[in-house]
């Protein structure tokens, strides 16, 4: 059964593209020397992938030459430093190259022995900037001791469905790894907690590091409270995610009063969605068991 976990929100400056692995390891050794007691370690979007130490003209084509396949050695070398250091880890996303040749902005999830258990591609990439081409998937993990977690990757907030959905598919928390550059952060804080309070679920978001990124990682609780806010620099911030608590407040409802997955009961006619050619339908608006699709 789920239990309470301590996750770790990594807010750090991206590390040089060409050979981040013996410096990520390192970061993750130190981090857990200074907080023993994580059970899941999080770090900011593109974070291997850093190309802010390279001319402007070149960072593009960097990212597409570093770009490496699930099953290549790239990978299999997070694993190991998941294993290593026996914990849940999620070193950001990476440039990942498809079986047929798409660059994709992924996300991964590691159990502590070094399994890849999830993989998540950007649905949402912040166009005209970002060269990725889109995910089509949600994806939620069973994390075993942590319970289901959905995976989303920065620009993902901004739309509501992806959030709604990741709940809906019985996810307890949702790990929004982040690489905000642009003066938008303050926007982010707020959305982290709307998703938050209108899916009653852990937000942990978790952005890189000034002089690079905004910094301002956050975490919030199912009814919306902060429950740590980091500054510009690089920090850690160390939070308690209890999945009884997301039980408790869908069940009695945020602030005791608002209970927003049992809105919709047998017999009340469906709603039309005309922007999705669908419809809000009472047999399907509770939160399902988590899928552990990877």
């Amino acid at each position: 059964m789920p239990h309470i976990f301590t996750a770790g929100l990594a807010q750090r400056l991206p590390l040089p593209i060409e050979n981040p692995l013996q410096r990520f390891d390192a970061d993750v050794a130190k981090t857990l020397q200074s907080h023993e007691s994580l059970d899941m370690l999080i770090y900011p979007e593109m974070h291997l992938h850093g190309t802010e130490h390279l001319p402007a003209e070149e960072r593009s084509a960097a990212l597409e030459n570093a770009a490496a396949p699930l099953d290549g050695d790239f990978v299999a070398a997070l694993g190991t430093i998941a294993a290593e250091h026996q914990i849940w880890l999620c070193p950001g996303s990476i440039g990942e190259r498809d079986a047929d040749g798409g660059f994709r902005n992924t996300q991964l999830l590691f159990a502590p022995d070094g399994t890849l258990v999830a993989r998540y591609r950007k649905m949402f990439p912040w166009r005209p900037f970002e060269p990725h081409q889109p995910g089509t998937e949600f994806v939620v993990a069973n994390a075993a001791e942590a319970g289901a977690v959905g995976l989303s990757i920065c620009y993902d907030a901004w739309f509501p469905e992806h959030s709604r959905h990741l709940a809906w598919m019985g996810a307890n928390a949702i790990l929004n790894v982040v690489k905000t550059t642009s003066e938008d952060r303050e926007q982010e804080l707020v959305l982290a907690r709307a998703n938050a309070i209108v899916n009653q679920v852990y937000m942990l978001s978790v952005n890189c590091a000034a002089p690079v990124g905004r910094g301002r990682s956050i975490a919030v609780d199912p009814e919306g409270m902060v429950l740590g806010e980091a500054g510009l620099g690089e920090d850690t911030l160390v939070i308690r995610v209890d999945p009884d608590v997301v039980q408790r407040v869908r069940t009695h409802g945020t602030a005791g009063t608002n209970c927003v997955w049992s809105q919709l009961r047998p017999g009340d006619a469906p709603v039309d969605l005309p922007l999705y050619r669908g419809s809000l339908a009472p047999a399907r608006w509770s939160p399902q068991q988590p899928d552990s699709r990877s």
